[in-house]
């Protein structure tokens, strides 16, 4: 009996201490496993390909060393018997899907407050993409950078949201130490379907320099090798551009004076500004005029190493495009009080590099307007009386040390064209803001002919398929979801 009831007896004695003696409440942390988020908007193949080092651990490799991979050393470190025989286009080619009908949670990357594509996140991928191509035909025993975008120009607007495929090459590269890297982007086909014309929303090309790690100098990489008809027509293409930009950094205004056809529209604009305060001249500004030094924005942030480059310690250019684009998106929107139709980014340099943890420092300025041609404004559908006018939005960048104590640099010079529904106008002022002018009237009068379809691909570097079908057009007014 006794050895039935003592269990009993010891189970309520235990209950009776477990009420009177309130156990200690131990701390938990609730664990869970969540799948990996990208933070910088570039799609996830195209960021692994780019970041393959986790930030903690390059920058703890970076201590424990004592070396500034930042800083140029005396020692190459480029192997001296590379093999630079030349290579097929194709061996570099590359392409990606976005499945942005697919996957709601990855659209959301894409998409601005209207429900838009979010065109500086596209141009992020471009130039992800455009890295991805030049390691494939340089190796990784290079570094690559990007040097300039020649252009990216909308050929069919995107009217619902799809699938978009990512492709490119290289197109041209006769062995010294820069490429030209052209892409597309149109909706994707399906399986085993190719790419058609009509699909093709945008063309760009990139020009790519591939320097020694250590010394920071360029390198020569292989040359291309063209064995079909095509292939030839993009490598000439490409020798084209190539020549025209050589020719043109001769003649630039830092170069030679402005010609006699622009002085005379100096001097008509500043003739002009005196009768605006001439008390005996009845003329006065017309509200749709504006000074140059009225219509500049401005912007700085911190650089943060989610937007690494594959060597970690500098900001990959994909997203100064994104930065530079969104920037002059609103300077166009506050300078005519309507939303912009992104029409093309004009060909954009690349000079100094920015190192993760400085300041970027962005100014945005209008600097050059022009009506929208007559065609153009007799063919826009509902909107007859409308009066357009496409505006040039210029930005330079520059950079700083976060202790401000060193030298600023400028990082590059990005020149984008939108078109908006007003009859508007700006006029310089001062002598820098006329050569600002004159430097993007001429700008545009060179790209004015690719945007209308009325001189092809080959003067400013539309080398993908599609990029130059002649007479083709985006005038800005047709339906689109792109930003």
């Amino acid at each position: 009996m006794r050895t039935t009831q003592w269990p009993r007896r010891a189970v309520r004695a235990l209950l009776l201490r477990l009420i009177r003696h309130k156990p200690r409440t131990i701390p938990t942390r609730r664990l869970h496993v969540s799948p990996r988020r990208q933070t910088d908007g570039v799609f996830k193949e195209l960021t692994e390909m780019r970041v393959r080092t986790p930030w903690i651990e390059a920058l703890r490799k970076k201590q424990e060393e004592g070396i500034d991979p930042t800083k140029k050393s005396s020692t190459p470190a480029t192997p001296s018997g590379r093999d630079l025989t030349p290579k097929k286009m194709s061996d570099s080619f590359h392409r990606v899907v976005i499945p942005l009908a697919q996957d709601p949670w990855l659209l959301d990357n894409y998409l601005n407050a209207s429900g838009h594509i979010r065109l500086g996140t596209i141009f992020m991928d471009l130039d992800a993409l455009s890295g991805v191509i030049a390691y494939k035909h340089t190796g990784e025993s290079v570094t690559t950078v990007t040097a300039a975008v020649d252009r990216i120009t909308i050929n069919h607007p995107l009217q619902e949201l799809c699938d978009l495929e990512l492709s490119g090459q290289v197109t041209f590269a006769t062995g010294r130490s820069s490429m030209e890297i052209s892409i597309q982007v149109a909706r994707a086909p399906e399986e085993g379907a190719a790419v058609q014309k009509e699909d093709v929303l945008m063309t760009c090309a990139f020009t790519m320099v591939s320097l020694d790690p250590n010394t920071k100098k360029p390198v020569a990489i292989c040359p291309v090798k063209v064995e079909t008809e095509e292939e030839r027509r993009l490598f000439a293409l490409g020798e084209k551009n190539y020549n025209i930009k050589k020719a043109r950094a001769k003649t630039g205004l830092r170069k030679q004076t402005p010609n006699d056809e622009e002085s005379d529209l100096i001097h008509a604009m500043w003739l002009r500004q005196l009768e605006y305060h001439d008390p005996n001249n009845p003329l006065r500004k017309p509200p749709s005029t504006h000074y140059m030094s009225h219509t500049t924005l401005s912007s700085s942030q911190i650089m943060q190493p989610q937007y690494r480059n594959r060597h970690n310690f500098m900001i990959f250019g994909g997203y100064l495009l994104k930065t530079t684009f969104e920037l002059a998106f609103c300077t166009a929107a506050a300078f005519s009080h309507s939303r912009p139709t992104f029409l093309s980014l004009d060909p954009s340099t690349f000079e100094n590099p920015v190192p993760v943890g400085s300041v970027l420092y962005q100014k945005a300025t209008v600097a050059y307007t022009e009506p929208a041609s007559t065609e153009e404004t007799s063919s826009s559908e509902g909107n007859q009386a409308g009066k357009f006018t496409r505006v040039q939005i210029r930005i330079d960048s520059k950079v700083r040390d976060i202790e401000h104590g060193s030298t600023t640099k400028p990082t590059g010079q990005f020149n984008y064209t939108f078109l908006v529904e007003k009859d508007i106008e700006v006029v310089p002022q001062t002598y820098e803001e006329f050569m600002i002018w004159v430097d993007a009237r001429r700008r545009a009068e060179r790209v004015r002919g690719s945007i209308d379809g009325a001189k092809g691909v080959g003067e400013e570097g539309g080398n993908c398929e599609g990029g130059g079908e002649k007479g083709r057009k985006d005038d800005g007014r047709g339906l689109r979801i792109t930003e």
